[in-house]
């Protein structure tokens, strides 16, 4: 049971990027997925979180509008589409996997203190 994550890099504020989160060994539109983003010097906090089988979904206030989630059953894949980029969204980025079936206001608030399936994590840099 992994995730294995793919994207990022550097660009430049107001510039765009997608990050993929690959599942194996499990069904990710099972399970509710989160994006998290860890910023230097900071704790990691949940920053969108969807449930696919309802049709649910969580944004945080600092990426609304900018950011989207989505997934693609085909592929067992998730996908953050981040628009707008500032450079305060610089960090690393982290898919998570909830399979306790919270709310996902709690998972994106508090998963970063129980979520055990993560993805390795991939860097963001915004920056001119």
């Amino acid at each position: 049971v992994h995730l294995v994550q793919s994207g990022g890099g550097l660009v430049e504020p107001g510039g765009s990027l997608t990050l993929s989160c690959a599942a194996s060994g499990f069904i990710l539109g099972e399970w509710q997925i989160g994006w998290f983003h860890q910023a230097p010097g900071t704790e990691r906090e949940g920053v969108v979180c969807i449930n696919s089988a309802n049709a649910t979904d969580y944004y945080s206030t600092s990426v609304k509008g900018r950011f989207t989630m989505s997934t693609d059953n085909g592929r067992n894949m998730a996908f953050l589409h981040m628009s707008s980029l500032k450079p305060e969204d610089t960090g690393i980025y982290y898919c998570g996997v909830d399979l306790t079936g919270t709310t996902l206001e709690t998972m994106c608030t508090y998963g970063t203190y129980y979520l055990n399936l993560w993805g390795q994590g991939t860097p963001v840099n915004v920056t001119s």
